[in-house]
Parts: structure tokens; C-alpha cells; sequence
């Protein structure tokens, strides 16, 4: 009789492998499904799967974050943003805030958009607590001061992006502090601040020179004197400036970008009222490599002899909004380039432009096949029964808004 064939002893994956070994077969898995199935084979691969978490979206309450943070202990990004329509009773509180600064110490990026009952008591927490921060997005935290704020930029060196939109108690007093304190800031949303004023900016930028992305929307006190300070101090890094509903901002600024930001990529100046063409033909020539995104809707010192220097010198252009910018014409459109190049226009905007007709939509249309959104609104001469009757072919993926039924694009806002 045959020796009976030797069975190998059974090998546990568990035996054999690793700890970095498992840790790369996880780092492997793209899905984040996979990645929590990873965690149910057992308890050793629960908590290497836990370690290994780098990012958490949670909802408030002291004890859940503290277990939180005793499992997760390496957790770069945390969100506790709350929904405007569905925010529940107390929510994020100073208390929260408590745990976090003591229990996630790596922590880098922290969201807590819509928190509107934490206090300067808790950023003051999260300054002293969480020094390697490096994201901090408090917009629309209505209880917020200069206070809190300046603590986190006294406490974070390392910030690099700030955005507190609808922060209306935050001053002049704030930037100064990230002027001092946070060198290394290249983003900066303070959309509806409208206690900022061009002191505030021209203190930020003395210290804070490398912003590529400054959002000051709806920022009412500031004008020609600091958006003209930040173009001089960052001009080698702003390639974002939102400017919103700034009327005092005018000709002065868009020179002032046209003569040191030619690397400036969008660019907003929707209901700046006294911005004409010839700062524009400025913008034009200067950042013909680089604007992409264009917002001027409500300029209405603009017409067509700008608006055909944006689009036949700025080869990149994506997006351009010139709503309401009743000067324009159908002359605008007309002969641009002769087939020189090809438009990449994407996005346009013409709502409420009296002058423009079916005639210029088809001459638009003769030059632009790459459209994928066409707003004509309120244009008295452009309605969709005289495209079809003109016989005007959009492009194949293009949406034309007539009447307003269509959701915008909101790269322009």
C-alpha cells in the first residue's frame, strides 16, 4: 500500500503577513467599500483598516467623536459641515470642537460649513490644539469674530486655506493676523465680509504674498486701492479673484491686473459698474495665455470692441458672462478669427442683451462648436421659435437656456 500523501498543515493569512503588509494590500484597494470590507475579516484588520482611515464625515455629538477619535487616529480630514435644509438642534458645538482639538492631532483639513452655534471659544480650542491645520472652512458661521479666527491663524502657521463666506463679523482685523501669522496662505474665501476694507487687504498681502485664490464677492468696502495692492503683491500667484457686486471697484483694478497678474485664470467682476472697455482690451492683451473664466455681467460700460478683444486674444477662454451688458451687439460675433483657430468656448452667457438677435446667435453658432451651455434669457430678439424658424443647429450636447427651466453652470460664480 501506497504512503498516504502528506497534507501541509494549514497556513493562517494572518500568521504570515504583516502588519505593513496588510497595510499595503489596503492602500491597493481604490474602493472605499472595499476598504470597509477589509475591516469585517477581523478585528486585528479592523484596526489596521481604522489607522489607516484618512478621511471622516461626521455628525455632531462629544461622546461619538471621542470614540471617533480613538479609533481613527490618523485622520488627516474631518467634515462636520452641516446642510442648510436638513441642520438638526444644537449641532456642532464648542464642546465638539473640545474633543477635536484633543483627539485628532494629525488633523489637516477641518469642515464645518454651516456650524452656526460654535463660538471664538471653540476656534480658540482648535487654534491652540490642532497646530498642523492646514484647511479650515468656517463659512456661514454666523457667531464668529476676528477673535476665534485670529487664534487659529496665531495657533496655525501652516494655513493655507481660510473660507469664511458669510462671516459678517469678521474685519480688517483678521487679515492682518494671517499677515503675521500664515505665510504660506494661498486661499482665501470671504465672500459677503463687507466689514473688509482695502487697509485689511493691503495688510494681508504684505505678509501673505503667495494667495492664488482670493474670493471677496459681496465685499462691498473694498476698491480700486487694495484689489491694486494684492495684483502688485501676488502677481506671480493669483489665478482666482472674485469680485462680485464690489462697486468700487473700476478701471483702476483691471489695469492693475493687466500689468502684473499674467497668470490670472478667473476673473469675476459681475456688477462692477465702472469697468469700461479700454481696462478690459487691457485684461485682454495681458492674460490672452491664461483667462479661462470670465464673469462681467452688469458692466454696462462694456461693449463690443472689449468684448472682441476677450474673444479673439484670449485663445483659452471657457467661460464668459455678459449679461446685461446692454451695449452689446450682434457685431461682436461677427468675423472673429476667419477660421484662424479654434474657440473652446464652453460656457457663454447673454441673458438680457437687448441688442442681440437670432442673426448673431447664427453667426456665433458658425464659430463656436465646442458650446455646451447657451443662456439666452430675457434677450427680447432671441426666442426659440425664431432659432427654429432661422434654421440655427446647436451643437449636439449643447443646452440653450430660453426661459430659465435650466440649472446654470456654476463655474462662473
Amino acid at each position: 500500500m501506497a504512503d498516504a500523501v502528506a497534507v501541509a498543515d494549514p497556513v493562517c493569512i494572518n500568521d504570515t503577513l504583516t502588519d505593513d503588509e496588510l497595510r499595503s494590500i489596503l492602500a491597493r484597494l481604490e474602493c472605499d467599500k472595499d476598504k470597509e470590507v477589509f475591516g469585517l475579516v477581523c478585528k486585528r484588520w479592523l484596526h489596521l483598516q481604522s489607522t489607516e482611515r484618512k478621511k471622516l464625515s461626521a455628525r455632531a455629538g462629544s461622546h461619538m467623536l471621542s470614540r471617533m477619535a480613538a479609533r481613527f487616529t490618523r485622520v488627516l480630514e474631518l467634515d462636520l459641515s452641516q446642510s442648510v435644509s436638513r441642520s438638526f438642534y444644537p449641532g456642532v458645538t464648542d464642546s465638539d470642537l473640545a474633543v477635536i482639538a484633543e483627539g485628532f492631532k494629525c488633523l489637516k483639513v477641518l469642515k464645518l460649513q454651516n456650524c452656526k452655534a460654535i463660538t471664538d471659544k471653540g476656534l480658540a480650542l482648535i487654534g491652540s490644539g490642532l497646530p498642523s491645520l492646514q484647511s479650515l472652512d468656517a463659512s456661514y458661521c454666523r457667531k464668529l469674530t476676528d477673535k476665534g479666527l485670529s487664534a487659529v491663524a496665531e495657533g496655525c502657521h501652516d494655513l493655507r486655506s481660510l473660507h469664511l463666506a458669510g462671516c459678517r463679523f469678521v474685519t480688517d482685523g483678521l487679515l492682518l493676523a494671517l499677515s503675521r501669522n500664515c505665510k504660506n496662505l494661498i486661499e482665501l474665501g470671504l465672500q459677503g465680509c463687507t466689514n473688509v476694507t482695502d487697509s485689511g487687504l493691503a495688510d494681508l498681502v504684505d505678509g501673505c504674498q503667495q494667495i492664488c485664490y482670493l474670493d471677496i464677492n459681496k465685499c462691498s468696502n473694498v476698491g480700486d486701492i487694495g484689489i491694486s495692492k494684492v495684483a502688485e503683491a501676488c502677481s506671480s500667484s493669483l489665478k482666482t479673484l472674485k469680485l462680485l457686486d464690489c462697486y468700487k471697484v473700476g478701471d483702476e483694478s483691471i489695469f492693475s491686473l493687466s500689468i502684473f497678474c499674467k497668470n490670472l485664470e478667473t476673473l469675476i467682476i459681475g456688477g462692477c459698474r465702472d469697468v469700461s472697455d479700454e481696462s478690459i482690451k487691457s485684461l485682454a492683451a495681458a492674460c490672452k495665455n491664461s483667462l479661462k473664466n470670465l464673469r462681467m455681467d452688469w458692466c454696462l460700460n462694456i461693449s463690443d470692441s472689449s468684448l472682441r478683444c476677450i474673444l479673439t486674444q484670449c485663445k483659452h477662454l471657457e467661460a464668459l458672462d455678459i449679461g446685461c451688458c446692454e451695449e452689446v451687439t450682434d457685431a461682436a460675433f461677427e468675423d472673429l478669427g476667419n477660421g484662424e483657430f479654434e474657440f473652446g468656448l464652453k460656457v457663454l452667457k447673454v441673458s438680457n442683451c437687448p441688442k442681440i438677435t437670432v442673426s448673431g446667435i447664427g453667426t456665433l453658432l458658425n464659430q463656436y462648436n465646442s458650446l455646451e451651455y447657451l443662456d439666452v434669457r430675457s434677450c427680447p430678439h432671441v426666442t426659440k421659435v425664431g432659432c427654429d424658424e432661422a434654421g440655427l443647429i446647436f451643437p449636439e450636447y449643447c443646452k440653450v437656456n430660453f426661459t430659465g427651466s435650466l440649472s446654470e453652470p456654476d463655474v462662473l460664480v
